[in-house]
């Protein structure tokens, strides 16, 4: 079989099949997204989940499902998969399916006698449509299809419920019909290059349930609208394209837009051809807003997540348009020194202390990739002014003090990157000097100072070298410990947190560090111990009495699970910069086998990427995010550094 290919014997396994996902998403922010036997166990799966500016400029579900019906001697099959009380699914379209190939793009095989169907989706990356080729691969009798759209026009974080006020009316378009439930919404126009009839007879299909809802302690059941269905013949070797989205389209064209997208995918023929593919989806642009989308499905832009993803997915690529794009993007929304973390529009909130830290860290790979002037000339004036308001003081009481180190933080908020909040209460406050914050703020001091000095800023050199010069003792004196030989997690006041948390490899893996390398191999040793696994690096050591193995249960549960345990993938790129450093090519091995690793997860989860976390304890289970930028990102930028070593 070709890599990503599953077959027939796990295909009909339903504890298998329901916990792989497939996820397409385009350049405008919209996406397609189900299991990989079509079935949605999520709210946030759906053929068409788009942005809705006149609402609320944020996704809904519109198509949750656009079932297929095979229809031969007057006998149907039903090809869709749905979940009703009582764990009954109805019907039970999964025991015909035989293959899911997924080069070029996912294609789902169903044999039902003596007729083999094929299934291709493939979504427009520069429209918000989806478009589908069904052909009757064989058949040795005369064979009607069926297609019954699955209507939902709600946020994908809500569910829908069957009421008198939806439009259950619909509209002629060109060799198709449109529909759109409620007002304020897009259309859903559903046309296709051959005449199908339609056929309207509205109908609410109640109770359809979403498991991993349920899992994680949501409301999960959900009434959907199934308006009519469509049908056509095909003869053997036939096909016809079916395209779903919020304008209409010419369907003349469906054919050749089809081929066209499949030609501008990476085709995931390898572990790293994968990670590319999936990288191209974070990336979006729409009314001339570049973002990168921190992961799906629930997730949006977030700030700290924008910096750390951005060299894997544009950089290491040779994206420099992009990745400058998306910089200037965050420059023009910031706020005083802070970039925005979470939210937009009205509900942007500005609450990550390392935010505009790990700004810099990307512009040293955005300089790598072009010049030191390039950056000066174009970012030098912010990295300035961040530098300074953090010595003048900001929100959060963010502030750095006389030696350079910067501390920040307020009860009731947690702001750095171990940020959740459970019950109204940071499970990981860590108020005071973080370990991390300050070597990425040494860090950002020191490549400030380097560029200065290159164009000849004298004010700004006289004004940071003696903070400079000043800051590796006091970092030193305030963190680290010899008897425990690793540093503190954070500081604040009088207590000093030994913790065992990836934080302190910050110290060891950025390009300007404030520590030796005696004391870097140390830390390596520390946490290649405690807490590295082959998904990555977990947020706290087991022997901590606070350690939690797995990531699971209902929302107050797993916000105080989210960084006391569970492993986090994008933390192996500041393991591989770190390791590298210390033991150069002799380490290339040890990181090679770490990175290799991943290729394992390209079939679980989500389905050729990597996910946001996973259990702590083996084997490692994939929770939160399918498919996450940082851990995309990363990962493949720890690729790119372990190639250069080989050359």
């Amino acid at each position: 079989m070709a890599y990503l290919d599953f077959d027939k014997s796990k295909l009909v396994n339903l504890s298998y099949s329901l916990e792989r996902e497939l996820l397409r998403a385009n350049r405008k922010g919209a996406y397609a997204s189900t299991t990989i036997i079509r079935s949605n166990t999520r709210k946030y799966h759906g053929l068409l989940v788009t942005p809705q500016p006149a609402i609320d400029n944020e996704l809904h579900v519109l198509l949750s499902a656009l079932d297929p019906t095979i229809i031969q001697h007057d006998t149907s099959f039903n090809l869709g998969v749905h979940r009703y009380p009582g764990g009954i699914f109805s019907p039970k379209g999964h025991k015909y399916v035989r293959e899911l190939q997924m080069q070029p793009i996912p294609a789902v095989i169903y044999r039902v006698g003596g007729v083999v169907f094929k299934v291709e989706m493939v979504f427009s990356s520069l429209s918000d449509r989806i478009l589908l080729k069904y052909t009757l691969v064989d058949s040795h009798s005369e064979t009607r299809i069926q297609l019954k759209p699955y209507l939902a026009f709600r946020s994908r974080h809500s569910l829908s419920k069957a009421n008198e006020f939806a439009n259950t009316k619909y509209e002629e378009a060109n060799k198709g019909v449109s529909f759109k439930l409620y007002q304020g919404y897009t259309p859903v126009f559903i046309q296709a290059n051959k005449t199908m009839e339609y056929i309207h007879s509205p109908n609410w299909y109640n109770n359809i349930e979403y498991f991993e809802e349920q899992q994680r302690g949501y409301d999960f059941q959900e009434d959907l609208l199934v308006p009519g269905y469509f049908e056509f013949s095909l003869n053997k070797g036939e096909s016809i394209y079916v395209a779903a989205g919020t304008q209409e389209g010419n369907p003349s064209t469906f054919s050749r837009l089809f081929n066209n997208e499949i030609k501008k995918r990476i085709p995931r023929t390898d572990f790293k051809n994968a990670l590319l593919n999936s990288a191209e989806q974070f990336l979006v642009n729409r009314e001339g807003k570049a973002e990168v989308i921190a992961g799906y499905h629930w997730y949006r832009r977030l700030g700290r997540d924008t910096f750390i993803a951005l060299p894997g997915l544009t950089l290491a690529q040779g994206k420099v348009k992009e990745c400058k794009a998306i910089l200037d993007t965050m420059i023009k929304e910031m706020s005083g020194p802070l970039f925005p973390n979470v939210g937009c529009r009205n509900t942007v909130v500005y609450n990550s202390i390392d935010a505009p830290l790990w700004f810099f860290w990307t512009l040293q790979h955005y300089a790598k990739a072009t010049s030191n002037e390039e950056v000066w000339k174009h970012y030098g004036k912010t990295m300035k002014h961040i530098l300074r308001a953090y010595r003048a003081g900001t929100l959060f009481n963010i502030k750095m003090d006389k030696h350079g180190l910067v501390s920040g933080g307020e009860l009731g908020n947690a702001i750095t990157w171990m940020n959740a909040i459970s019950e109204g209460k940071a499970v990981t406050a860590r108020i005071g000097y973080p370990v991390e914050v300050n070597a990425l703020a040494y860090n950002a001091i020191m490549f400030s100072l380097e560029l200065a000095n290159e164009f000849n800023d004298s004010d700004f050199v006289k004004e940071f070298e003696p903070i400079a010069h000043k800051f590796p003792k006091a970092f030193f004196k305030m963190f680290w410990n010899d008897q425990y030989g690793y540093l503190a997690d954070y500081v604040n006041g009088d207590v000093k947190d030994w913790s065992i948390r990836p934080n302190m490899l910050l110290a060891a893996s950025l390009p300007y560090s404030p520590i030796k390398k005696k004391y870097k191999k140390a830390i390596l040793e520390v946490i290649s111990r405690e807490l590295l696994t082959n998904r990555g690096l977990r947020t706290l050591s087991p022997n901590h009495n606070d350690y939690e193995c797995r990531y699971f249960g209902n929302e107050i549960e797993r916000d105080k699970q989210f960084h006391q345990g569970t492993v986090w993938p994008w933390l192996m790129g500041a393991f591989t910069d770190a390791y590298l450093k210390v033991y150069g090519k002799s380490g290339v091995k040890k990181i090679e086998w770490y990175l290799e690793q991943f290729d394992d997860v390209m079939t679980e989860h989500g389905i050729g990427s990597i996910s946001e976390i996973y259990d702590g304890n083996p084997p490692h289970i994939a929770r939160g995010a399918i498919s996450y930028a940082s851990s995309v990102g990363e990962v493949l930028r720890a690729l790119t550094e372990v190639e250069s070593y080989l050359k």
